[in-house]
């Protein structure tokens, strides 16, 4: 059985991995190993027993799978409230725990206050086939009086004892997301977190923590948050070697009335365990995300042309005609046609919140041009900003009180555009409304959903519980749209935009095929940002561009291989681009659509960090092991002799006793040769290489 439940405590195992708890001899819910399965029950430690000291008290010691906040107990809590009557303090012991098998085994604990009608359910669901433990908490009022609730995370995670452990996470910028940083963590609190309503650029809800792993090799514990909006991370390292991760809804200006039989459920938290390096790790969360999040599965994703960087604001039937013309003879699968479609869009400046064709630069509507591009060969797909509005539109004019403000205070304006209160059952409404309209009327088979601000004066006059409860009910107003949406129109891909990477995450891929994963397309840059994203993330999420941002400097073959280690798509002005240069995109493009199922849905091996070298390297393998594909990139290393010979290239996630062919590369060799004596290429400065692997 997947989950053993003994008088007081639990088993869950997964595949590989096991994760055990239990209760003490105080009653404490007390964590006792995460790592490797072992082959029996009683192999596993047994709950820790109470140990005093003088400053401080049982709880103090206990490795707590779910602390709260209160008695004597000073480890950073889980959850925090504040009762009707002023206490603040919380004790919660067990009650009973149920168990499910279907869909994915789970158990929940139910734990109940001593003193106060609260209930918190801790809900634990395994993923056995991708070592996933999944964890959220479920909090029930079963008085009468409003119980304040001001924190609420969805799971601790606790690590074998040790102080000795280096914490992995990514952080950024706009136009700079994804940057790898490891760190050791040492005593105290280290806080990843986002406060803009919004998972952010700056930092992503993922972690991984290691003692000396390599992508290869060692022990890694790594989690990630279901989440779209404010998140965090707090690392702890206590004074006696006990190192712990909670994650969960960020806790700053936050604030829940949880009310008689509405009950809140936090957001899911997800975390595994590999002895097998940060690559197994990356790997285990591909396979999750593509076998079960995302609303289209293992899809191949089309060969996209974006029309931004070609005619900016100035679009209408005619331009966009022409760019479908080129982009069609390219070999391009699907025409997107990006901002100034709608009514009064002719700047940054006006019409966001008016979703409806404008009647000048499209008088009949958009169907003549969907028409258009349906007859190439090509689907048709949208650009949208939804969640927001620009003070000079029909919306802004009508409902001006949609808008997250304070009364009183001026409305910060950024990019020209304030943000639409998605936590109003009416903004919902409407939005769903007129985004369904033009669905539903017209032939669009991809949306590209955008979010260019982020959150300030977050105020809500009337809202229905306390103010604060903002940043989760927007949230939670987004997904209800995106929800409906498709439901109504299931064939359409949506892909998630925040200026970039900015809402990247498990929770928007319930919903959304793709991440639009930056506003910067310099292919160089890219390099670094894809391999930050591919920590968490796959390489069929991950839309790439070529584009102009780069031309002139960086060779087109080269601004396509990077691209192609995604889902590739294509924004330059096409209108620019020589027949040469259109000749060689098609054969890029056909070049891709062979590599694509692997590349899309094949397991990555990130064989040299661009991040850390000039000389990169990425593999991708099929599943049964038959055939991958090799893309090489050398930015920049001084020629100090006439030909630079670079480190060999270790292939990986071969079959040791099959054969295999590299293209490129002279010779037969077994699978075990291969990856471990390697190959040697020669690339010069701004140059890369696409090898296909072959099984013989």
């Amino acid at each position: 059985m997947p989950i053993q439940a003994a008088p007081a405590r639990w088993i869950l195992e997964t595949d590989h991995t096991a994760y055990v708890f239990g209760l003490n001899q105080a009653g404490l819910l007390t964590h006792c190993y995460w790592g490797m399965r072992l082959p029996r029950p009683g192999d596993y430690p047994e709950p820790a027993n109470p140990v005093f000291w003088a400053a401080d008290g049982a709880a103090h010691f206990t490795p707590h799978e779910y602390p709260a906040y209160g008695g004597l107990s000073y480890v950073d809590p889980c959850l925090k409230v504040t009762f009707a009557d002023g206490v603040r303090d919380l004790v919660l012991t067990y009650v009973e725990h149920e168990l499910s098998h279907a869909p994915q085994p789970q158990l929940t604990l139910r734990l109940q206050d001593t003193a106060y009608p609260l209930r918190i359910s801790l809900h634990y669901r395994l993923h056995e086939a991708y070592d996933l433990i999944e964890r959220w908490a479920e909090l029930e009022n079963l008085g009468t009086e409003p119980v304040l609730v001001e924190r609420a995370y969805s799971a601790k995670w606790t690590l074998p004892p040790g102080d000795d452990y280096r914490l992995t996470h990514l952080y950024g910028r706009h136009v700079d997301e994804f940057h790898i940083q490891r760190e050791p963590l040492t005593q105290g609190l280290k806080t990843l977190e986002s406060r803009r309503i919004i998972p952010s650029h700056h930092a992503s809800p993922w972690f991984a923590v290691d003692r000396g792993a390599d992508e290869d090799t060692g022990k890694v514990w790594f989690g990630t948050l279901a989440w779209s909006g404010n998140w965090k991370i707090s690392a702890e390292v206590t004074e006696f070697a006990s190192t712990r991760l909670s994650i969960g809804l960020n806790d700053w200006d936050f604030a829940w009335k949880l009310l008689p039989g509405q009950p809140f459920t936090t957001p899911a938290a997800l975390a595994g365990f590999t002895p097998h390096g940060f690559g197994a790790a990356s790997r285990a969360l591909h396979d999750y995300v593509r076998d079960t999040l995302l609303p289209h599965g293992k899809t191949l994703h089309k060969v996209l042309y974006n029309s931004w960087e070609a005619t900016l604001f100035n679009v209408d039937e005619a331009s966009q005609s022409a760019l479908a013309e080129i982009a069609a003879e390219m070999g391009v699968e699907l025409f997107v046609m990006d901002d100034g479609w709608f009514h009064g869009r002719n700047w940054d400046n006006a019409g966001l919140g008016d979703w409806w064709p404008d009647e000048v630069k499209f008088p009949h509507g958009l169907g003549g041009l969907i028409h258009k591009v349906n007859r190439l060969g090509m689907d048709f797909g949208l650009w949208v900003e939804p969640e927001m509005v620009n003070p000079n539109s029909e919306l802004y004019r009508a409902h001006p009180d949609w808008i997250i403000h304070w009364p009183g205070r001026a409305r910060t304006e950024s990019r020209n555009q304030l943000i639409l209160n998605l936590g109003r059952p009416e903004v919902q409404e409407y939005l769903i409304s007129v985004l369904d309209r033009i669905l539903s009327e017209n032939n669009i088979a991809f949306i590209k959903w955008d979010m260019n601000r982020n959150a300030s004066e977050p105020g809500w006059v009337d809202a229905p519980g306390d103010p604060r409860e903002l940043w989760v009910r927007y949230v939670q107003g987004l997904y209800r749209v995106w929800e409906t949406l498709r439901q109504r129109h299931p064939q359409v891909i949506f892909q998630s935009c925040a200026s970039g990477g900015g809402r990247a995450d498990l929770g928007i891929l319930r919903l959304a095929d793709q991440v639009w994963v930056s506003d910067n397309t310099e292919a160089t840059c890219r390099l670094d940002i894809q391999e930050g994203y591919s920590q968490f993330l796959p390489a069929n999420t991950m839309e790439a561009w070529v584009t102009d941002a780069d031309k002139g400097r960086v060779p087109l073959e080269f601004r396509f291989h990077v691209s192609m280690c995604g889902s590739l798509g294509v924004g330059g002005n096409l209108l620019e681009w020589s027949a040469e240069e259109r000749a060689l995109a098609a054969a890029c493009i056909q070049q891709y659509k062979e590599l694509r199922p692997i590349i899309q849905l094949g397991d990555q091996y990130r064989l040299r960090s661009p991040q850390q070298e000039q000389f990169s390297v990425v593999q991708y393998m099929s599943k049964d092991g038959t055939e991958g594909v090799l893309f090489a990139f050398r930015v920049h290393i001084p020629d100090y002799a006439r030909v630079v010979k670079l480190p060999p290239v270790h292939l990986r996630g071969l079959e040791p006793a099959w054969l295999y062919r590299v293209e490129g590369i002279a010779g037969e060799r077994s699978g075990l040769a291969w990856m471990e004596t390697g190959l040697t290429l020669e690339l010069e400065n701004m140059h890369s290489k696409v090898l296909r692997i072959k099984r013989i």
